[in-house]
């Protein structure tokens, strides 16, 4: 069975989509109904731009969805998903490709998310670490522990086996950070990222953006989407709404959604978007499983 993935933000780079557009009439079609839509030519700044013009939150997570979606349209006949899924902005990516959202619609909410989590970066500052090889109990231990003491840090994103990145309150972040070091952690590093996402620090970006979804048409996608919140396969398209927005403050479960794809029949992952994040990842939570293989169908 195959499972189409589609990555969240951090794999961007300048010149990302241009292939595509320029090989592929319909994939020029759609990033030039991106560019209206948004209202200003996010093509120019993807194709040609500064790394610092594609970090802009607002053109950063756009720019993502893309590639993305665009990537698996391209794929025309040969993108038969039986199941689809997306890590974090990836959610919304995959949401689309399975149409359970038009792209239209998934466009403008990626935008309003970009926009709404920007504004939470400010009300409430924060930040991310990633944490190497200690196991996630302890990671959740120390993390409940700091946020009584010092302030709110919690689990992110557990991404595979050994890999799980906090997000929470800088001065909770420093101190978990020692803390985990401590307790044998490989590394426990602070991320360049501009606020404490997937944590309750987002709240108001959730509140912002649960308006929006709901204001939004969503359909039966066709195939089932495990979602981020849960791990699980959802398509009744009431549930799918309620688990993207609770996303912005939960944890993404990517280490159980791989897991669960795989005990229900996925045998290859296909990563839809730039770069092999998702590759990576899917390669150490099977690792010894020589029935699932991952691949992408990047530039």
């Amino acid at each position: 069975m195959n499972a189409f993935v589609f990555p969240g933000q951090g794999a961007q780079f300048v010149g990302m989509g241009k292939d595509l557009y320029e090989k592929h009439p319909i994939a020029k079609q759609y990033f030039e109904k991106a560019n209206e839509i948004l209202g200003f030519r996010i093509t120019d700044i993807m194709f040609e731009g500064t790394d610092e013009e594609l970090k802009q939150t607002k053109v950063t997570q756009p720019a993502m969805f893309l590639h993305s979606v665009v990537s698996a349209f391209c794929l025309g006949d040969a993108f038969k998903p039986d199941m689809v899924a997306g890590h974090s902005l990836g959610e919304l990516s995959a949401l689309t490709a399975a149409g359970c959202l038009s792209f239209e619609d998934g466009l403008r909410l990626v935008s309003k998310r970009a926009l709404a989590m920007q504004k939470a970066c400010e009300q409430n500052p924060g930040g991310m670490a990633a944490v190497i090889a200690l196991p996630d109990e302890k990671i959740e231990e120390i993390c409940a522990a700091v946020s009584e003491e010092t302030g709110v840090v919690v689990p992110a994103n557990y991404n595979c086996p050994g890999q799980l990145v906090i997000s929470g309150a800088k001065d909770a972040i420093d101190a978990a950070c020692a803390k985990l070091k401590e307790a044998g952690a490989k590394r426990a590093l602070v991320l360049p990222v501009g606020g404490a996402f997937h944590s309750p620090l987002m709240l108001p970006a959730q509140e912002e953006l649960e308006e929006a979804i709901n204001q939004t048409e969503f359909k039966t996608p066709v195939c089932p989407v495990y979602q981020n919140v849960d791990a699980l396969p959802h398509t009744d398209p009431e549930e799918i709404k309620a688990n993207l927005i609770k996303q912005l403050t939960a944890s993404v479960l990517w280490t159980k959604e791989v897991a669960n794809m795989v005990a229900d029949g996925a045998t290859e992952f296909v990563e839809c978007g730039p770069g092999k994040t998702l590759q990576g990842l899917i390669a150490k939570i099977c690792k010894g499983n020589e029935a699932v293989s991952a691949r992408g169908v990047n530039e």
